[in-house]
């Protein structure tokens, strides 16, 4: 059980090497490896999501090194979780890629795109908040060449608003890892969460203000206001395959927000205790508040749905901010619905433009597209989705979320806000899916590409993801509210990583 804990993190490492070499055999060859490890990924996914069921942490000790001098890999259900949807979506982004033959555009993209799953696992993996911060610099770099990837004078503005602020974020994380190794003396999460519950009350006041330059850090991976603003233009202008795999990337900040946050000021911190929930929950009220306003004033179709998932990633952080077993439970629920879901969007969302021809995906009246009825069809099927409508994933994950707020103080502000930018949203799609696919001109000629069927299979099966996950809802809503009720027990974890022993050598 320890080495299956290890091996989310090693097979895309070993597996961009692997396809690094396999350059010499080909394309196809590359291809074929990246299929092979993605595939892999999955199937390993769903085998720590089975061993997770058992509730018991499973800890490996990197170098035999116990914690918290060693680093350690930790496997329970939220690190399953994120695994396991960052494989479903890896896999749609990968086949769509090759099915459009974007990969083809550039140096590289199947050696970035292993190690831009290399460095998600491993943030979702680590135990120790400055190898946290090692995979979210790998993470990064390969996300940067990934941006640029087929360049392009938009996309590399984009990417070098996209470098510079997160740039910048990692220069906040190594202050904010400096502060509080110098008041508590150790990195690992477990450790921390141990030492700042016994702290001398004169260390509060430089611990909790490393702990909001920590939120301000996450903040900016989640895109949390007022840090959003690189997301709309980095996602709307690189690649398709590469905006739908992007998806996660806003929730490795919500991810760690609830890891680190959740468990080095839960419950067992003193008065420092969940002291950062408000803020998680009033800058998510604004992010999504403006969300909404950018979704409405969206030039683009790849704009707006950029927009959607900062509006998604808002109500992530609200779920987060509400603070109980139940509010994250159903925050999890719309976090599967929400990457997927968006993953979906920005690749149907190429396949429009490509058939809207020299239209491209803008707001403007054009001839219609050639398959435009099913096109459009699967349209309005992701538009319902993603707004939240019924009967799919979206309303039921808003739903359960609203359900959890009405005991909270902010009762009134959290309705208010919450459903007034769901009812932005929908105006907003309904008037893109009027301009797009009924004001259009009349012409014999088709001005853009048919439907590639291969790659509308990639389209079809995210967007899956939100019938499903309401036919199955019970199960999923049931699973996540396991994840939430393990996360909120941190003196488990604590426990857990704190007391696995080393292996012992057998002698001969």
């Amino acid at each position: 059980m320890m080495q299956l804990t290890a091996w989310p993190v090693l097979l895309p490492l070993v597996g961009g090497f692997l396809v690094l070499f396999a350059r010499f055999g080909g394309l196809r060859l590359q291809r074929s490896l990246n299929l092979l490890i993605v595939l892999g990924l999955i199937f390993l996914s769903i085998e720590m999501v089975k061993v997770s069921m058992t509730g018991v942490h499973q800890v490996y000790l990197s170098g035999n090194w116990i914690a918290p001098f060693g680093i350690v890999f930790v496997l329970d259900k939220l690190s399953a979780m994120m695994v396991l949807i960052t494989s479903i979506l890896a896999l749609g982004s990968l086949w769509y890629a090759i099915a459009t033959k974007i990969d083809e555009k550039g140096s590289h993209f199947h050696v970035l795109f292993q190690l831009q799953l290399f460095g998600l696992n491993g943030a979702f993996m680590t135990g120790d908040l400055f190898n946290l911060f090692v995979f979210f610099e790998v993470m990064l770099l390969a996300s940067y060449g990934l941006l640029l990837h087929g360049s392009g004078r938009l996309r590399t503005k984009a990417g070098l608003h996209y470098v510079v602020i997160n740039m910048i974020g990692a220069t906040l994380f190594l202050f904010a890892v400096g502060a509080l190794y110098g008041a508590v003396g150790t990195l690992n999460i477990a450790d921390m969460a141990a030492k700042i519950a016994v702290a001398p009350p004169e260390n509060q006041g430089l611990i909790a203000a490393a702990g909001l330059l920590l939120l301000i850090v996450f903040g900016v991976k989640a895109a949390m206001f007022p840090l959003y603003l690189w997301l709309p233009a980095a996602y709307a202008n690189t690649s398709a395959p590469v905006a739908a795999l992007f998806a996660i990337m806003t929730k490795v900040g919500i991810y760690s927000i609830v890891r680190a946050h959740g468990t080095i000021f839960g419950e067992t911190a003193g008065d420092l205790a969940f002291f950062w929930t408000p803020w998680v929950l009033g800058l998510g009220l604004l992010t999504l508040a403006l969300a909404a306003l950018g979704v409405m004033a969206a030039r683009g179709l790849r704009e707006q749905v950029a927009y959607l998932v900062l509006a998604s990633v808002a109500t992530l952080l609200v779920g987060v901010g509400l603070n109980s077993p139940e509010a994250l439970g159903a925050t999890f629920y719309y976090l599967i619905h929400s990457t997927l879901v968006a993953g979906g969007m920005f690749l149907l969302a190429d396949v429009i433009a490509r058939g809207r021809g020299p239209m491209n995906d803008k707001f403007t009246s054009a001839p219609i597209m050639p398959n435009a009825v099913l096109v459009g069809s699967m349209f309005m099927f992701g538009a319902v989705a993603m707004t939240g409508m019924p009967p799919l994933s979206g309303f039921f994950g808003k739903v359960l979320i609203l359900g959890a707020a009405l005991d909270h103080a902010w009762l009134f502000t959290i309705y208010g806000v919450v459903l007034v930018a769901g009812l932005m949203t929908i105006v907003a799609m309904a008037r893109s899916g009027s301009l797009l696919f009924y004001r259009t001109q009349p012409c014999n000629e088709l001005p853009g590409e048919p439907v590639n069927k291969s790659a509308f299979v990639a389209v079809v099966g995210l967007l899956a993801a939100s019938p499903l996950l309401v036919i199955f809802g019970n199960p999923v809503s049931n699973f996540t509210e396991l994840v939430a009720l393990q996360q909120f027990d941190s003196i488990s974890y604590i426990e857990a990583v704190l007391t696995t022993p080393a292996i012992e050598r057998v002698k001969p």
